[in-house]
């Protein structure tokens, strides 16, 4: 964990931080406004399987795959996912850097709150994981086993999981640091 903190440490930078948070979310906004749109206008107004935190079954792939028909996935497999394939490392550097430059604002950039910077990580390798299996499942259609399923499944939810911790924690991170600030600034007053 030394080598992690050393690694934020190097990278915290105002600059390097909210570059990268820039990045990531203008990422975000295009699949958000284009590419989700874009696949989805073929779904008849089911959820794609990325967008989807609390999991799905089988037999929900099957009914989206089957509404999506053949133009949609391949829309899913050529427009959404390789958006898709980027942003899961640009959320996992840019949060995990973020979350440390703030917890280095409080001086706290040690054991055990260093593990807060990992949880966006986690959650980058399981969008890889939840993409490759969709990617999978999108190529094989209509041969689809509950194994797929399930482990892809699996994915979805540590993602939506971990990033769910995640911003929890960045929040009470953020109001820490408020009170911190709001403190500071009253003993600056008392003194002046």
């Amino acid at each position: 964990m030394k080598r992690l903190t050393k690694l934020i440490e190097q990278n915290i930078s105002v600059k390097k931080v909210f570059g990268l948070f820039l990045l990531t979310n203008m990422v975000y906004v295009y699949m958000l406004a284009f590419t989700i749109p874009k696949t989805m206008q073929f779904s008849m107004g089911m959820k794609l399987l990325d967008m989807m935190p609390t999991g799905y079954d089988l037999d929900y792939v099957n009914a989206l795959f089957i509404s999506l028909g053949e133009k949609g996935r391949e829309t899913y497999l050529t427009t959404q996912i390789p958006v898709d394939m980027l942003y899961p490392f640009l959320f996992g550097l840019s949060y995990c850097l973020l979350i440390g430059f703030f917890l280095n604002k409080l001086s706290k950039l040690n054991a055990p709150y260093v593990y807060l910077c990992v949880l966006p990580i986690v959650s980058g390798i399981a969008d890889y994981l939840e993409n490759f299996g969709i990617i999978l499942m999108l190529n094989i259609y209509p041969n689809l086993t509950q194994a797929h399923v399930t482990v892809t499944n699996l994915f979805s939810v540590i993602k939506s999981i971990s990033t769910s911790v995640f911003f929890i924690a960045l929040i009470i991170v953020l109001i820490s640091l408020g009170f911190k600030t709001i403190k500071r600034k009253k003993t600056s007053a008392n003194i002046v």
